[in-house]
């Protein structure tokens, strides 16, 4: 459980610092950012939002563009980014976008040669929790957070795991990824042909039988050119309904898939997180 710095700048009276260390369940070193708050300085333990990014992005896509640490500093809660995939020389990855290093969909892949290093599910779940709480002054209260790939990840994460999350939100999530080709693309290259297997990992379908749940909020951009045949985030109303979710999910004007979407509604995201992990 070492992590090594690898940088360190100061931000809005908090720390925004970059860590690697090896992870046993990817086999592979890893990289994460932590935005610490100022809080922390007085020996406060603080509640964490994991944030997860979407295809062909790292650890430092949000922590440069969303803007997201003056109102972290200002809530008290921490921020952890991991990268979106295992990585390294002898990490088999794919030519084609979507598939291979910078985007692993946060499952843990049954299938050769995916299955050796593609454990990104229990790598956030379990192994970068434990990372955290013992390296850094974290409390016991997180939620979790996401776009694109990313959104899905978070959503499906909290959806399985809902004594571990006080909220989940998410940008723009590939909401029914069974059904679409970009989640078709990943599923089968890392899961097999078994659709059963898919929908452990599908948002709509998760939620359509969920019985415990987590508060959720959603943002999608209605000029996103990915929204009718990648994302389908309308699809999570009648999901929702299904099973009486408690789903906040908002449309937005000419807003597209961009990180532009995401510093816009960024704040609104912040504070819906810390009045669930203040209560």
């Amino acid at each position: 459980m070492t992590i090594e710095n690898i940088s360190v700048n100061k931000s809005f009276g908090g720390w925004h610092k970059q860590y690697s260390h090896y992870s046993n369940i990817l086999n592979c070193t890893m990289q994460f950012a932590i935005f610490l708050p100022p809080q922390v300085v007085c020996g406060k333990k603080v509640p964490v939002i994991y944030w997860l990014s979407d295809v062909s992005c790292t650890d430092e896509n949000f922590m440069q563009k969303a803007g997201v640490q003056r109102l972290a500093a200002e809530l008290g809660v921490a921020i952890v980014a991991p990268d979106t995939s295992p990585r390294g020389d002898d990490i088999v990855d794919d030519v084609d976008h979507g598939l291979g290093q910078g985007a692993g969909f946060y499952v843990n892949a049954t299938q050769a040669p995916w299955n050796r290093h593609y454990q990104m599910y229990d790598y956030v779940v379990d192994e970068l929790p434990e990372l955290i709480e013992t390296h850094f002054p974290i409390n016991e209260k997180s939620a979790i957070s996401g776009h694109s790939m990313g959104g899905h990840g978070a959503l499906v994460i909290a959806m399985r795991n809902p004594e571990r999350y006080q909220s989940v939100s998410a940008f723009s999530p590939i909401s029914n990824p069974m059904d679409v080709p970009w989640g078709q693309k990943a599923f089968t290259a890392y899961l097999g042909q078994d659709r059963e297997s898919w929908a452990s990992y599908d948002t709509c379908a998760l939620m359509r039988k969920a019985k415990h749940f987590v508060p959720a909020r959603v943002d999608q951009g209605e000029s996103d050119g990915f929204l009718d045949d990648q994302l389908t985030s309308k699809k999570l109303s009648d999901a929702a309904k299904a099973s009486g979710y408690p789903l906040e999910l908002n449309q937005h004007v000419d807003y597209d898939h961009s990180y532009y979407l995401i510093s816009s509604f960024i704040e609104q995201h912040l504070r819906f997180h810390a009045s669930h992990l203040n209560q």
